[in-house]
């Protein structure tokens, strides 16, 4: 593949322009002229820029041509043949993302196209940039290849679907606000977008987004700039699952903050994911509230409403702790299905 090289060919050939008074035209010697005309080296920045400036050609369409010339020498260096190539890149569920609008394709029979709308999605430089990466960012511990492509893919969806919002001003002094707010908007009918708005006010971007097919993960918690980030899969279908699963991010956002700077913590160690899932059961039930209410379990309803705790909540955990039957008639009346 010539790359830009080709195209300027022709554009000599048209304006009746010797190619040995281009070369001189931008100071390089013949050979070089030649080796660029003819795609064996790559045009430097500079070129770009004088070549642009003289020919009046947009600066920003040779360097595209000259990158997919590039990742094209990339691909067949890297793979057996254009056959190995395409399944290589369908292992990134390009059709998949496709359909959710994840994903542009500007052309979707070419697998050149296709890897550079690919590369520019995930913003890296090439295929094995991106595994390096992906397996060094990602605190998991069930780093299964498969899953973790689809984790990561997700998590850059995210990532683009917070790109250049405004949020408000993170303080971590003002987290236990937040805390006091979310109780009074849990009590309500579920709605993903208050939740949004909610963490907006306080600095962490929330995103609550399908996962692709397949993915077991639930949420994770990242930085961003100076921002926490926690975003949600739609996995969970009921409010008390929903609602663990969110507490428990944000006391990765209270205790694991300095770590969420480097790394995506999706699945830590022991010791940071019973932190987390001590902290999200605290919440949403405090210790002492919870020994009240099994204290004087016959007034158990009447506690959970003076204290705003959704019954589903108490119904969840009395189940989870095997006090109660999951199949028990109050434990199925309370439970709380929501919609996305």
């Amino acid at each position: 593949m010539y790359g830009f090289g080709s195209m300027l060919k022709d554009y000599l050939e048209y304006n009746l322009i010797s190619q040995s008074d281009f070369a001189n035209r931008l100071g390089i010697t013949k050979k070089h002229m030649n080796e660029i005309l003819n795609g064996k080296t790559d045009i430097s920045e500079d070129l770009m820029i004088a070549i642009s400036l003289i020919t009046d050609i947009d600066i920003n369409l040779i360097a595209f041509v000259e990158a997919k010339k590039k990742l094209y020498n990339y691909l067949n260096k890297r793979f057996k043949n254009e056959n190995e190539i395409k399944k290589y890149i369908n292992s990134y569920h390009i059709n998949e993302m496709y359909k959710r609008n994840w994903l542009i394709l500007k052309d979707k029979d070419s697998y050149l196209q296709n890897a550079y709308d690919l590369l520019n999605f995930l913003n890296v430089k090439d295929f094995d940039t991106f595994e390096k990466y992906s397996n060094n960012k990602i605190l998991y511990k069930k780093k299964e290849d498969a899953d973790l492509k689809k984790v990561f893919l997700w998590i850059t969806r995210c990532d683009c679907l917070v790109k250049n919002k405004q949020i408000d001003k993170y303080d971590s002094s003002n987290l236990s606000k937040l805390l006091l707010e979310l109780k009074n908007e849990r009590v309500k009918k579920f709605n993903s977008s208050n939740l949004i708005k909610l963490f907006n006010k306080y600095g962490i971007y929330l995103v609550v987004e399908d996962a692709l097919n397949g993915s077991k993960v639930r949420g994770c918690t990242k930085v961003l700039g100076n921002h926490p980030a926690i975003y949600m899969t739609t996995y969970l279908k009921e409010k008390a699952s929903f609602y663990f699963a969110l507490y428990h991010e944000l006391g990765h956002v209270k205790s694991d903050y300095n770590k969420a700077k480097n790394k995506v913590i999706i699945d830590g160690d022991d010791d940071i994911e019973k932190r987390a899932d001590a902290f999200a059961l605290n919440q949403m039930i405090e210790k002492e509230i919870y020994k009240d209410i099994l204290d004087n379990y016959d007034n158990k309803e009447k506690i959970c409403k003076d204290k705003k705790i959704p019954l589903c909540f108490l119904y969840s955990r009395l189940a989870k702790e095997g006090k109660i039957n999951y199949s028990d008639e109050l434990c199925i009346k309370n439970r709380e299905s929501i919609t996305y």
